[in-house]
């Protein structure tokens, strides 16, 4: 019997072991499990897309090259010019009698060389200032030099270094004063020698793109400046840009025939005096007005504006994108003014 009774009291006590494991591994079963650890990837940086202030056109890097404008002559003798395929921006105004110049904004896209070279007028070269660039020109009366001399803009005068083959040179195809062509690299050298920064932050002009455009479709834009001087625009659907053209002339690269053709044409009006017997002219380049704006064969007439100094086309105070691409911008005199641009469908 006590045997008996030994072996019953060890039952119990093996059945209680085990419950007790058994709730044990209850317990266990019953925490939370354990979580894996979530390791995140780094965010992979947003891509920043760089563009040219002028054109809208994609850069590969922050563009920091300072803006170049050359003061080009647009005498018949002098065309066709050299360069102006490459020009960001032209902006045409009138200089003595009906004949314009032309100041050529170079930042995306820098030729060898750009002529023929004329010299300065202060509207031209306020402009120049007001878009932070260095003015190239070629020659200046007194006073307009003093004014450059004494900082109104940081320019290089072509008549210092004449020839020189570094900053200028002459050309032996035409006669002065229609031969002269600044050389690139030399105006780098020379700016720097001069003290002259060659790098800038810009703020890019507004731009959009694949979008309709508004206004009326118009194929062909023609302005007379006078009885000797008309400038016409053609639009061209396969380029999907305006071939211009200078007295009824294709305006194209001297070396090469290669057309210049145009994303965005402006005609602003503004002002105009003449203030000597020589025929020179002050011209009102802040006071904004009426003007015309050209995109993709359609014609919008806005507003125009300087806004941070840059001549910029508005509708009921707002900006008007212009189309990434290059642009032409022709100044008119208020009479005739806006009116006195000859809009037709038909291409020539």
């Amino acid at each position: 019997m006590k045997k008996l009774l030994f072996v019953f009291i060890l039952l119990l006590v093996f059945v209680a072991c085990s419950n007790d494991n058994e709730g044990a591994l209850d317990e266990k079963t019953e925490e939370d499990p354990v979580e894996e650890e979530v390791i995140e990837e780094p965010a992979e940086p947003e891509s920043t897309v760089h563009i040219y202030p002028l054109t809208g056109l994609e850069a590969d890097e922050e563009v920091t090259n300072r803006m170049i404008a050359v003061m080009l002559n647009n005498h018949p003798e002098a065309r066709p010019q050299t360069g102006l395929s490459h020009a960001d921006k032209v902006i045409e105004i009138l200089a003595e009698g009906n004949i314009t110049r032309l100041l050529a904004f170079f930042q995306s896209d820098i030729p060898d060389r750009v002529g023929p070279v004329r010299s300065a007028r202060p509207y031209y070269f306020h402009i120049t200032d007001d878009y932070n660039g260095i003015y190239v020109y070629h020659g200046a009366a007194q006073y307009i030099e003093d004014m450059i001399q004494n900082g109104d803009v940081e320019g290089l005068n072509g008549m210092y270094y004449d020839n020189d083959k570094v900053l200028f040179e002459r050309s032996n195809d035409r006669v002065a004063p229609h031969n002269s062509y600044t050389i690139f690299d030399g105006i780098y050298k020379l700016a720097q020698e001069k003290g002259y920064a060659l790098e800038a932050n810009y703020q890019p002009l507004t731009f959009v793109d694949d979008v309709e455009i508004e206004g009326d479709t118009v194929a062909n834009i023609q302005f007379n400046y006078g009885s000797n001087y008309s400038v016409s625009y053609i639009y061209d659907t396969q380029a999907a840009g305006y071939a211009r053209y200078s007295d009824g002339e294709q305006t194209v690269e001297y070396e090469d025939n290669t057309p210049i053709m145009l994303e965005n044409v402006l005609f602003i009006e503004a002002n105009h005096e003449v203030i000597d017997d020589v025929g020179r002219r002050e011209i009102d380049i802040d006071s904004g007005g009426d003007a015309l704006l050209l995109q993709h064969g359609k014609v919008q007439r806005v507003q125009w504006e300087r806004n941070n100094g840059r001549i910029i086309p508005t509708k009921e105070g707002e900006p008007v994108p212009f189309v990434p691409g290059q642009t032409w911008i022709n100044v008119i005199p208020t009479n005739p003014g806006i009116d006195g641009v000859q809009l037709s469908n038909e291409a020539e």
